[in-house]
């Protein structure tokens, strides 16, 4: 958002370049450290666009929201085939850009190590309902602490782990 106008974000391709840049000045300052990429929406395309890279060696991923359903509805998988290293996926069941199957079709189709956290109820945001919360007699915070508690238990499994 510039000057109050909502404008499109760039494509994903345009900003791996900065990304890129960001995360070799990190790893470079934090040597002989794991290097754990997590992003949210695009921002989780972009950290596998960075974890491709041949010019940084990342120990795992992490993908909020992973968008893999295009504007025009077709699978943005590629990216993904590509990846060597641990990953991720923190969907939420109700997430219209990422349908489930979906992600399960092209989680079989990697090559690396791949995990999924399903938020039942959840939307892109991870927002479940009030209702569906109440009839479950779960709240959203509660909701949310499970998924983090799954990804710091990823993280810790990932560090010694690579893609066969």
């Amino acid at each position: 958002m510039s000057g109050g106008k909502r404008r499109a974000p760039p494509k994903a391709e345009k900003l791996v370049d900065h990304h890129l840049g960001v995360v070799k000045d990190a790893a470079a300052k934090y040597q002989g450290h794991p290097l754990i990429l997590m992003g949210k929406s695009m921002g989780s395309r972009v950290s596998c666009m960075v974890a491709s890279s041949d010019d940084i060696d990342v120990s795992a991923v992490v993908c909020l929201g992973y968008p893999l359903k295009g504007v025009n509805g077709a699978v943005r998988d590629e990216t993904l085939l590509q990846l060597k290293v641990p990953t991720m996926f923190v969907q939420g069941s109700k997430d219209g850009l990422c349908p489930l199957d979906r992600l399960e079709s092209t989680r079989k189709k990697m090559t690396c190590k791949n995990e999924l956290h399903v938020i039942d109820g959840g939307d892109h945001s991870f927002k479940i309902g009030k209702k569906y919360l109440e009839s479950r007699g779960l709240n959203q915070h509660d909701v949310e602490m499970e998924a983090v508690k799954a990804i710091s238990q990823f993280v810790q499994n990932s560090f010694s782990e690579s893609c066969t």
